[in-house]
C-alpha cells in the first residue's frame, strides 16, 4: 500500500509494511535460533545427522536472503512469498531424511519446529486472513506427509498454535492498514490546512484588502470602473476560497463557513470582513447559516437597490456571530411587523426560522435613514 509520498506526512516507517516485516525478520531468526540450538543437541540421535546440518544451513541461508528481499518493497512479490513457502515446506519433508521412522512416530519434532511458521506469517502479513489460512493448510499437509498421513497429537497442536496465529496476524494486518490510511490522510489534512494558514497570513493583510478596496471605491464609479469592482469582488470571494480549501469536508464533517458565504459576496457592492483562518462549523450548521446570510443579502438588493453590504463573520467563544449591515434607507418603524401580518414572511423563515432550529438567536437592527443591520448569532 505505498502512499502519496508528496502529501505524506507521517514518521518515517510508520507502515505495516515496514514495521511488519521487520517484526517478521527478527521472529524468523529466533526462530532460526532455537532450531539450531535443538536440532544440535539432539544430532547424535538422528539418523542421518549430514541431512540435518544440511536442512539448517538452507534455513540460515534462506533466512538471510528473505530477510533481504522482504525489507525492500520491490522485491516483496508474489514469487517472493511463494518461494518463501516452498523453502519452509521442503525443510518440513526433509524430516523424513534426517529422522527415522520410529522417532517421527514417537512424535519427534520436525526439523525447522516453529521456523517454518514464518512463511505462513508472511502470507499472513501481505494476504491477511486468507492468505494466513492458505498457507497454514498447506504447511499442515506436509506435517502430515512426513508422519506418513497419521498426525500425532504434538503435530496437531502445533498446527493449531500456527491457524490461530495466522488468523490473529492476518487480521491485525488489515486493521493496521486501515488505520494506516486514516492516518495518512490526517496528515494530509494537517499538511493542507498548515500551508492554507500560511498562505493565509501573507495574502490576507495584503492581496484580499486590495482587491476590497478596488471592490469599494469601484462601486462609485460608471462604467469600466463598476465592471473592474465586480471583477475584483469574484476574485476576492475565488481567492479567499481557495485560501481556506474552498468547501471541502475535513474528516470530522466540519466546512469553512467563509467559503460558503464567500460566492454570496462576489458583488461590487458587497464586502466580505472574515478572519484568515477557517471558520469551521458543522456541513449542515453551516450550510444553513450561509442560507440565512443570503437571503438577507436578498432582502438588501430587494429593499434597498443600490446600497452598500458589508457581511462580518467573527469567532467569539463558544459561538459564531456573522453580521450583515447595510447603508441603506434602514427600517420604519413596525415594518417587519406589518410584512408577518401580511404574509411576507420571507425574514421569519429564511432567517429566524433556519438560526432558531440551530439553537442560536437573530437580532434586526434599523433606523430610518440610519441602515440595516441583521446579526446572527449560532453556538458551537
Amino acid at each position: 500500500m505505498p502512499p502519496d509520498r508528496a502529501g505524506d506526512r507521517r514518521p518515517a516507517g510508520f507502515t505495516v509494511e515496514v514495521t511488519g516485516w521487520r517484526g517478521l525478520a527478527a521472529f524468523r531468526f529466533l526462530t532460526l535460533t532455537y532450531a539450531v540450538a535443538l536440532n544440535l543437541d539432539d544430532l547424535g540421535r538422528v539418523r542421518s545427522p549430514a541431512w540435518c546440518v544440511a536442512t539448517l544451513s538452507v534455513m540460515a541461508g534462506w533466512s538471510v536472503v528473505a530477510t533481504y528481499c522482504y525489507a525492500r518493497p520491490r522485491l516483496r512479490t508474489p514469487v517472493l512469498l511463494a518461494v518463501d513457502l516452498v523453502v519452509a515446506l521442503a525443510t518440513v519433508l526433509a524430516t523424513r531424511l534426517v529422522e527415522s521412522p520410529e522417532r517421527i512416530a514417537g512424535g519427534e519434532f520436525t526439523v525447522p519446529t516453529v521456523w517454518a511458521a514464518t512463511a505462513v506469517m508472511a502470507w499472513a502479513l501481505r494476504w491477511e486472513i486468507v492468505g494466513g489460512l492458505l498457507a497454514t493448510l498447506a504447511l499442515g499437509v506436509a506435517n502430515v506427509l512426513v508422519v506418513s498421513g497419521q498426525p500425532t497429537r504434538g503435530t496437531v497442536h502445533n498446527m493449531i498454535l500456527v491457524l490461530l496465529a495466522a488468523i490473529v496476524i492476518g487480521y491485525v494486518a488489515e486493521v493496521l492498514r486501515q488505520v494506516d490510511r486514516i492516518m495518512v490522510d490526517t496528515w494530509r489534512e494537517q499538511g493542507a490546512a498548515a500551508e492554507r494558514d500560511r498562505l493565509a497570513r501573507q495574502i490576507h493583510d495584503g492581496v484580499l484588502q486590495v482587491l476590497a478596496l478596488v471592490k469599494r471605491r469601484g462601486a462609485a464609479l460608471d462604467g469600466e470602473g463598476r465592471e473592474l469592482a465586480e471583477l475584483a469582488g469574484e476574485q476576492e470571494a475565488a481567492l479567499r476560497s481557495l485560501m481556506t480549501g474552498g468547501s471541502a469536508a475535513p474528516s470530522d464533517g466540519e466546512v469553512d463557513l467563509t467559503a460558503l458565504v464567500a460566492p454570496s459576496t462576489a458583488h461590487s457592492t458587497i464586502e466580505l470582513v472574515a478572519p484568515a483562518s477557517p471558520v469551521l462549523l458543522p456541513a449542515a450548521v453551516a450550510s444553513e447559516v450561509a442560507a440565512a446570510v443570503g437571503a438577507a443579502l436578498h432582502n438588501v438588493a430587494e429593499h434597498a437597490p443600490g446600497a452598500h453590504a458589508w457581511v462580518v463573520i467573527e469567532e467569539v467563544p463558544d459561538a459564531v456571530c456573522v453580521t450583515v449591515r447595510d447603508d441603506g434607507p434602514g427600517l420604519p418603524p413596525g415594518r417587519l411587523a406589518q410584512a408577518a401580518a401580511e404574509g411576507r414572511l420571507g425574514v421569519v423563515q429564511s432567517i429566524r426560522g433556519r438560526i432558531s432550529e440551530l439553537g442560536g438567536t437573530v437580532t434586526i437592527m434599523g433606523e430610518p435613514g440610519e441602515g440595516t443591520e441583521v446579526e446572527l448569532n449560532v453556538p458551537r
